[in-house]
């Protein structure tokens, strides 16, 4: 099953260590104006799709001449331009997506791009959006990850879509056995990583992982 690099339109810190690691088969895909973003760090996406409210018609073209498949959509319409990359993916042989510039411009598209995560819709895919040193990934029930790191790290474990029952973390500074976090408690936030990786395992609900890259 291919990845898909996904630039959107939001802010983009430093380069994720991602972009250094960038795999032959991995199809890139900018979000309108997430373009910019592959622009200045000197990358021709294969896929841009969107209303291209964000773009110059002339650049729409002079993509479209160098070869990469344009989908433009209409101003008016239900979904934003994240949205309608996704439900591209969706149909493709993809399972992996790492995306860049999803969070800090605007905090609707913020939120509204973290709870795009947890859309049943995508349900199938593995979605991690990266912005700097932070890197979020979504747990579902019956679902485990190991992330990787180095001591004083920090994670944070926040309920999405009602309560997370089941948790159970190792390695981490303040440890959950088979626990329950509750949808808008603070009790998950800021663990910290005692080694150099820690696992999260979680039974029922949607678990969103936040790990920081900072040793604080």
């Amino acid at each position: 099953m291919k990845r898909a690099i996904i630039f959107a339109n939001g802010r983009m810190q430093d380069p994720p260590d991602i972009l250094s690691k960038r795999q032959p088969s991995d199809l890139i895909i900018a979000a309108d104006g997430g373009t910019h973003h592959c622009k200045s760090l000197g990358i021709t996406p294969n896929i841009i799709i969107g209303d291209f409210d964000s773009l110059d018609p002339k650049e729409v073209i002079t993509y479209q001449q160098a070869g990469v498949e344009i989908y433009q959509y209409p101003i008016r319409k239900d979904e934003t331009d994240l949205e309608l990359v996704l439900q591209f993916t969706m149909k493709q042989e993809i399972s992996e997506l790492y995306i860049i510039g999803a969070l800090g411009e605007r905090w609707d598209m913020t939120v509204a791009n973290i709870l795009l995560m947890a859309h049943p819709m995508f349900t199938r895919l593995k979605i991690r959006l990266l912005d700097g040193s932070q890197e979020l990934v979504l747990l579902r029930g019956e679902d485990q990850i190991e992330l990787h790191g180095q001591p004083g790290f920090q994670l944070s474990l926040i309920p999405l879509a009602g309560d997370a029952h089941g948790i159970t973390t190792h390695g981490l500074e303040y440890s959950l056995n088979d626990e329950s976090l509750y949808f808008a408690s603070t009790r998950g936030v800021s663990n910290v990583f005692l080694h150099d990786h820690a696992q999260v395992i979680v039974k029922e609900g949607v678990l969103l992982c936040i790990l920081n890259r900072i040793v604080h």
